[in-house]
């Protein structure tokens, strides 16, 4: 068992590729920490600040833990806020992100053989 602290994960600020501003990634679970099979890292967004249409290879969930989202697929558009809780199939094209007035952070977690495309 491994017990990991958000105060312990590993910080990265991300921008462009897939991302439309400067996003603030804190890393959880991965290889690194002994994870064959998972990613999991919390994601936050500034107000505006979302992804780009994407799709993973593998199914993901997106956990809610602070702020004012957006979860679309090419044919929905829904707000979501803490304790919300999004599962998207493998093969969705989807984007996530903050709201225009609301900064937006969720936990992401996903196989860690998961292949992205945009």
């Amino acid at each position: 068992m491994k017990v990991v602290s958000l105060k312990g994960g590993v910080v990265e600020k991300r921008s462009g590729g897939i991302f439309t501003g400067e996003v603030e990634i804190t890393y959880l679970v991965d290889p690194d920490t002994g994870s064959k099979e998972f990613r999991a890292a919390i994601v936050s967004f500034p107000k505006g600040v979302r992804n780009k249409f994407h799709v993973h290879d593998h199914e993901q969930i997106l956990f809610v833990t602070e702020g004012r989202g957006i979860v679309a697929t090419e044919f929905e558009e829904r707000e979501v806020g803490p304790g919300d809780l999004i599962f998207i199939p493998a093969g969705e094209k989807h984007w996530h992100g903050a709201t225009e007035e609301s900064s937006f952070s969720h936990l992401y977690v996903m196989s860690s053989h998961t292949k992205t495309t945009y």
